[in-house]
């Protein structure tokens, strides 16, 4: 027992478990967007325009939100690869929630394909009020696709789940290009080698031996201003001793 907990902890049973859940939430939206696209409900019309029809109803037309949900599955699977422990938690959330949203998306249409299909009747036939579609449908076939669905949104109901319970074990997020450098503050403030911290070279910044002195003996700093533009004269290959 003490074995199998062990391998449980280990680094390799953590990244297998947090790809393992990834995996199955990504087959569980990817399931319910392929459901989404094919057709769930065939209805044969009495009578549409003086002649019999049979209206075909996809299943991004009778469950509206099955696309966006699907597709939120999967961009939640992208977020899982770099969450944190606690962000985790909140995604697992997330994905019940889209789970239960995709469950009950399927199961309305399941319930009632006529009114699922309402829409689509109405602009084929013209006909509109949930009374007048019901009476226009003559017989309803329901395709196994929202059957998928439902399976790819429990799929996702226990992939999130198993986020909870193993989210802990799972290894962080790569630190390569987390590193941060610390340096001297006394260095940082002096500036790159040669200039001082306000980016002016040194031998500008120093005293002149060749200017009046003080009491103290110690030489007397030319003016900066006329410093930097001398500076800058020199740069430009001008003589600023003309």
């Amino acid at each position: 027992m003490t074995d199998d907990v062990q391998a449980g902890d280990s680094p390799v049973g953590s990244r297998r478990a947090k790809y393992t859940a990834m995996l199955a939430i990504v087959v569980g939206a990817g399931l319910a967007l392929l459901a989404s696209t094919q057709p769930w409900i065939t209805v044969h019309l009495a009578a549409a325009a003086n002649h019999a029809a049979a209206v075909v109803v996809q299943g991004s037309a009778a469950a509206p939100a099955l696309t966006a949900l699907s597709l939120a599955g999967l961009a939640l699977a992208a977020a899982l690869a770099i969450a944190g422990p606690v962000v985790r938690i909140v995604l697992a959330v997330l994905g019940l929630l889209i789970a239960v949203s995709i469950v009950l998306s399927a199961g309305i249409a399941l319930g009632d394909p006529v009114q699922a299909a309402a829409a689509a009747i109405t602009s084929a036939s013209g006909v509109s009020g949930g009374t007048s579609v019901t009476r226009l449908a003559e017989t309803v076939d329901v395709s196994f696709w929202p059957w998928i669905a439902i399976v790819g949104g429990i799929v996702i109901a226990v992939a999130s789940i198993a986020v909870v319970v193993t989210s802990r074990r799972w290894p962080g997020p790569s630190r390569r290009y987390q590193a941060v450098r610390f340096e001297d503050a006394d260095a940082g403030a002096e500036g790159p080698s040669g200039f001082d911290g306000d980016g002016v070279p040194d031998v500008l910044a120093a005293p002149d031996p060749a200017a009046p002195s003080d009491q103290t003996g110690q030489g007397v700093p030319i003016d900066r201003d006329a410093a930097i533009d001398s500076w800058d004269e020199l740069s430009r290959g001008e003589d600023p001793t003309r």
